[in-house]
């Protein structure tokens, strides 16, 4: 979902200038940053990283945006977004924590220049690319210079937008040399189904050909203690959608905490641990992916200054499960996050905002991620339902089946759930949230 103020502003552009007639007749539309400000600020109503941030007066029309000038952009019916893909069971290779350094807090990564930071100084980076010497170069704005390209045209297999690009505004993250390549890093500290090819095509232009080395663009997002590192490459020069995923790995930094977490950890806190009251204020979660609920809660502490209402966390938070995207996913996980009393509502302003309980923020001050997946993993299992579907799972040693989880739901006083239909659909979010934790304990 996009901001609703874009939405109205690319409306009125599209009116004011009759922009469908013009890519009708001629296949695209180039306007121009002052255009744009008549409306709306340009770097506000054309940053889109991801597909779901595109207004509908361009989705809708399956169009797409990109710069080609310092103050310049074409619009036309282009591909400009590539999926991410996702391989199960991808192994986590650990690194230590460089005992020297002590003003980078490793528990806490709340920024992506803090994330690509802490890759570098614990040698992640350097593993993946497996070159040597690696020393941070280049970051930042700059000038892409001139250079041009063809786009696939949406819809289309063998057929492409010519464009030229001539000095457009290009941003690296981080830019590490070695003693064989230039490694050109995009980072991101949240959890999305796709990103725009630009943010890796614009700055591989820049430095291809500039220097003798291989140009490696690199895409490393950050959540939850993990470091994921994918390398693409585009197979050719001039094609924006030859982009191709070649190598990827996952990272973690080795805890300090000397809390375990293993099966014996998780057993003794499902005897342990009290039973909540089942909350009546909000649904029984619907929301299967937890790393999500997860992600949300780190944004929320990435951000505590802002006020996140839901058309704010719609517009730059993927809520995105499979290949849809139903605007009801943003309740789901929001109301999973309060229903777990990690997350609640507040008014400000005469709005209502989404901010972390005490719960929420104490998750931040554990200083060990190892002692925050206790935390998250005691607030499912604080809760009937997950409880005893773990502890069935854990005694038969096999993943317990709907039917199981249901007849455990049914006696466990959950709140407003009424027929056999939302039963078994709340079921898969039940063993979802054990599997996540099962998941936990077999990569430590």
């Amino acid at each position: 979902m996009s901001d609703s103020k874009n939405e109205s502003a690319w409306a009125q552009l599209f009116e004011k200038y009759n922009i469908d007639g013009a890519i009708s007749r001629d296949g695209q539309y180039i306007i121009s940053s002052k255009v744009i400000n008549e409306f709306r600020e340009a770097r506000l109503m054309t940053k889109f990283d991801h597909r779901f941030q595109l207004p509908k007066t361009l989705s809708d029309r399956q169009l797409s945006i990109l710069p080609i000038s310092r103050g310049g952009y074409i619009i036309s019916k282009i591909e400009t977004f590539e999926n991410f893909i996702e391989t199960p069971n991808l192994d986590i290779t650990e690194f230590a924590i460089p005992s020297h350094i002590e003003s980078l807090d490793f528990s806490t990564i709340t920024s992506e220049a803090l994330a690509i930071n802490c890759a570098y100084v614990s040698r992640i980076i350097e593993d993946f690319t497996q070159d040597e010497n690696l020393v941070p170069t280049v970051s930042g704005r700059m000038g892409s210079q001139a250079f041009s390209f063809k786009v696939r045209k949406f819809g289309e297999k063998n057929l492409f937008l010519d464009v030229d690009v001539q000095n457009a505004q290009v941003e690296i993250d981080g830019g590490y040399e070695g003693a064989t390549s230039l490694n050109l890093i995009e980072a991101k500290n949240n959890l999305s189904s796709d990103f725009l090819i630009r943010q890796l095509y614009y700055p591989y232009r820049l430095w291809q050909g500039r220097i003798m080395k291989k140009i490696r663009p690199i895409f490393l997002t950050y959540t939850n203690g993990i470091f994921h590192l994918r390398e693409y490459q585009f197979n050719e020069l001039c094609n924006y959608n030859s982009i191709v995923l070649i190598k990827e790995k996952k990272y973690r930094l080795k805890d300090t905490s000397e809390q375990l977490l293993n099966i014996e950890t998780i057993q003794e806190i499902l005897k342990s641990i009290s039973i909540v009251d089942e909350p009546t204020n909000v649904p029984f979660p619907q929301a299967d992916s937890f790393e999500r609920i997860i992600n949300f809660c780190e944004i929320l502490y990435n951000n505590i200054d802002e006020d996140y209402t839901k058309e704010a966390l719609s517009c730059n938070y993927d809520f995105k499960e499979k290949d849809s995207f139903d605007m009801r996913q943003v309740d789901y996980y929001t109301n999973a996050a309060i229903y777990l009393n990690l997350v609640k509502k507040s008014q400000v302003n005469d709005k209502t905002v989404f901010e972390l309980t005490d719960v929420g923020l104490s998750l931040f001050k554990t200083g060990s991620i190892v002692e925050r997946q206790l935390k998250f993993i005691k607030s499912i299992l604080a809760h009937r339902a997950f409880n005893r579907t773990l502890a069935l799972y854990i005694q038969k040693a096999e993943e317990p089946t709907k039917d199981e989880i249901v007849r455990i739901m049914k006696t466990s006083n959950l709140y407003n759930i009424n027929s056999e239909t939302t039963f078994r659909r709340r079921a898969s979010t039940v063993l979802s949230w054990v599997n996540w934790i099962l998941g936990i304990i077999e990569e430590e």
